[in-house]
């Protein structure tokens, strides 16, 4: 009765880890790419819940949403200081950061 979203949550999560496999230098595509995989794993909670009839994974998957904006706007924070520090988004040199 669900196989489709399965099939459309399972094609989210396979281009999610692509991304994050494939564009390594890129910053802002693998926080993009992260943020698909969290999606497609909050959408087959959203469907896993539709289909048993609990609530709570439809609040689990409201609070982890709210928890990967944050994520990913501390994410684009982080980027935005270190363009203005160095002039550059080259992840390769992200090793200067620790501490």
């Amino acid at each position: 009765m669900y196989y489709k979203y399965l099939v459309i949550i399972i094609i989210l999560f396979l281009l999610g880890s692509w991304g994050i496999i494939l564009n390594r230098g890129h910053f802002i595509i693998m926080l993009v790419s992260i943020e698909l995989v969290l999606l497609s794993t909050f959408f087959f909670f959203l469907i896993s819940s539709k289909e048993i009839d609990l609530l709570i994974e439809q609040i689990f998957m409201i609070m982890g949403l709210t928890i990967a904006a944050a994520e990913s706007s501390i994410g684009l924070a982080i980027l935005v200081a270190y363009y203005r520090i160095r002039g550059t988004i080259v992840l390769k040199s992200f090793s200067s950061l620790r501490g």
